[in-house]
């Protein structure tokens, strides 16, 4: 997904929904492995076993516009249906509805089992034509002044696409068997909602507006779940349960919406959050009996409320990442998904390390690469971590907070305070529940800052820590405590490890209940100024080896000094004796902390990550001598391959960077030496 994302954003600034299309389809054609059968609608199974012990043999598709039929025969299957049709006709085991409470000990879930589900959506657009365009309705229009539509839901004549999501309808009925009543209902509802907005009076500007697209076919957003040996719960999502065979995560807040939709007195959805990013085993993405059946989107095997998480589609992208690996990897080996999912999955873990798969806490320990024995050096390490003054006061009205790394057992920290009287600004700071996580949890440390009248200028606090856990990694979060008087100096820039919070008190609602909601992150390259300094461990160049590949307890990078001081920064890598390497890979910062979600409701300016390095030159040293691998100009990306035709014995490995795309330090996330050539299953 991160890998679409970054391409999305330089091809789609604007987050055309359309041109996301060409993205992924262009995706899917240059992977030369696949084979794209476009317009062909799976709906044959042959399978053979008894109930307990299935095995798919074909699947039979019809291809509609050429009027072909085609059968496929393969080892492994991957039901991504979402309706997991294959695995209903498969004779998989699955579990539809909602479960009751007792069946999983879950809180949220109703005290009987029934038959509910989620609704389905149709989406509409609409634009300005550049002169006066009427509308009318047709017959079968909802009048949505005569439901509770309009009190209940927000709608605005500027509303586009997804943010109607909340148009949904048809959670109490069979939604596969009654789709096109459904279909006929939510077209009703969308054209009803567009007379509203057009000819109701109630709304300025609309005169030239008219309605562009409008959806045929309803979004399902649930049906089947097939059951594999283990079922995701809410539990499982609160608690962030570390699971031994984690493949992906998920982010999104557990989200249920009421069957009725937009017909309901109840609220569009109910959301509750974990303290941060929870992991999804493998064994929640394959059939307990069938044997070579896979899933991935959402069909996999986790409870209706866990489902609610997991529905989503960057976490559905991410499942299918994550399971054609799996199902690469088992063909090859000739494992079966349980046998991967156990003892074998330690060939997982090092074919995601090779891929960079989006997995959180996937410490990297493959034995093949060499850069594991190396040594590591840099021309320069960053030693103070700062956000640039943006001159703005941002008054503490609620408390403020920043997370930031601390790689000792004091926290230098600088802050740009002012005040509008002497004051005395409260500083708690805390440690986090997990690594993964960034919100406050229990208290570390608490002292104070003398602030005189006067504009906002550089305060110093050093303070010293407890002795933590190496597990709870190096980021502690700093709440500035609220005070009318004190104000702190906003800053327009971001800075890696750095993010800041506000804490916004809410009132108690059960759609509500935990702290998450009441930090709410400022938006990307928006913060207040600040510096920590003895960050040198945090960014030391030896992260670029093994360790963590993505943001987990800290940065998890080497970052160089100012490209101003350090105008060349590079990194060496050095062995006692040559290794043989057939592929190298640099990985680079793509900031992950971006949210880069332009097709709903987020916008971000940069089409090029700025921290991501533009022009390097990859060399080895061969006997000696170091001669230019690879030189790379223009880059884009996150993951650079190179791929050797011929293994080479090397020494050394040195990476120079010349030009970020616009971040005034380099920064690298890895460098990997790998001594054997990349599986396909793997590149």
């Amino acid at each position: 997904m991160g890998e679409l994302w970054l391409e999305n954003q330089f091809r789609n600034p604007e987050g055309n929904p359309y041109y996301w299309d060409l993205v992924v389809l262009e995706a899917v054609r240059a992977e030369e492995n696949i084979t794209l059968f476009l317009n062909t609608d799976v709906h044959e199974v042959e399978a053979s076993g008894s109930p307990e012990q299935r095995r798919i043999d074909s699947v039979t598709g019809w291809q509609m516009g050429s009027e072909r039929r085609i059968r496929f025969r393969s080892p492994a299957y991957v039901d991504c249906s979402g309706d997991a049709l294959v695995g209903h006709l498969a004779g998989a085991e699955y579990m539809i509805g909602r479960e009751s409470r007792e069946d999983f000990g879950e809180s949220w879930a109703p005290d009987a089992t029934d038959s509910e589900l989620l609704g389905s959506t149709i989406l509409f657009y609409s634009k300005d034509a550049g002169h006066p365009s009427e509308f009318v309705p047709p017959s079968f229009a909802v009048d949505i002044s005569q439901t509770d539509i309009p009190s209940r839901r927000v709608i605005r004549s500027d509303m586009r696409g997804c943010a109607f999501w909340w148009i949904e309808w048809g959670g109490e009925r069979d939604v596969t068997d009654e789709n096109e009543l459904i279909r006929d209902e939510l077209q009703g509802i969308c054209y009803g909602i567009w007379d509203h907005i057009k000819n109701s009076g109630e709304f300025e500007g609309v005169e030239n507006l008219t309605l562009e697209w409008i959806g045929a076919v309803p979004g399902k957003r649930e049906y089947r779940r097939l059951i594999g040996d283990h079922v995701l719960t809410q539990e499982d999502i609160l608690s962030q349960r570390d699971f031994p065979d984690a493949v992906t995560f998920g982010g999104w807040s557990i989200d249920l919406h009421p069957a009725g939709g937009v017909y309901s007195s109840a609220p569009a959805s109910r959301h509750w959050f974990s303290d941060g990013n929870y992991d999804i085993p493998l064994r929640s993405l394959y059939s307990r009996n069938v044997g070579n059946l896979w899933m991935a989107g959402r069909n996999i095997s986790a409870t209706h409320v866990a489902f609610g998480s997991t529905r989503v589609m960057a976490t559905c992208a991410a499942l299918g990442e994550a399971v054609g690996l799996a199902a690469a990897i088992g063909t090859r080996e000739g494992l079966t998904p349980r046998e991967l999912a156990g003892v074998e999955f330690w060939r997982m873990r090092a074919a995601m390390t090779r891929a960079d798969s989006s997995a959180l806490g996937l410490r990297h320990l493959d034995p093949s690469d060499h850069a594991l024995d190396a040594r590591v050096s840099a021309s320069s390490t960053r030693a103070v971590l700062e956000t640039t003054p943006g001159g703005e006061a941002l008054a503490l009205a609620s408390d403020l907070a920043v997370v930031v790394p601390v790689s000792g057992d004091v926290l230098q920290l600088e802050i740009r305070v002012g005040a509008i009287e002497d004051s005395v600004l409260a500083l708690d700071v805390h440690g986090v529940s997990k690594a993964r996580n960034y919100l406050p949890d229990r208290v570390l440390a608490k002292t104070t800052i003398d602030v005189a009248a006067s504009d906002p200028a550089w305060l110093r606090v050093d303070v010293p820590l407890p002795a933590r856990p190496a597990e709870d990694g190096e980021n502690v979060v700093v709440v500035l405590r609220a005070d009318d008087r004190v104000f702190v100096e906003s800053s327009d820039a971001d800075a890696p490890g750095l993010s800041f919070m506000r804490r916004r008190p809410l009132e108690s609602h059960e759609a509500w209940p935990l702290q998450f909601r009441h930090w709410k992150r400022f938006a990307t390259g928006q913060g207040f100024a600040v510096r920590v300094r003895g960050v040198t461990g945090t960014f030391a160049p030896a992260r670029v080896l093994g360790g963590y590949s993505r943001p987990y307890g800290g940065p998890q990078m080497w970052s160089s000094e100012r490209l101003a001081v350090d105008a060349n920064p590079t990194l060496d890598l050095s062995w006692d004796a040559p290794v043989s390497v057939h592929e190298v890979q640099v990985l680079l910062d793509a900031d992950l902390m971006i949210d880069l979600v332009n097709l709903h409701h987020h916008w971000t300016p940069d089409r090029i990550m700025p921290t991501l390095l533009r022009d390097f030159d990859v060399l080895v040293r061969i006997g000696g001598r170091w001669s230019t691998l690879q030189k790379v100009r223009e880059n884009r990306h996150r993951r650079v391959r190179i791929p050797l035709a011929l293994p080479i014995a090397i020494d050394g490995l040195r990476i120079v960077a010349h030009a970020t795309n616009g971040a005034d330090h380099a920064h690298v996330v890895g460098v990997r030496a790998f001594g054997t050539p990349a599986a396909p299953s793997s590149q």
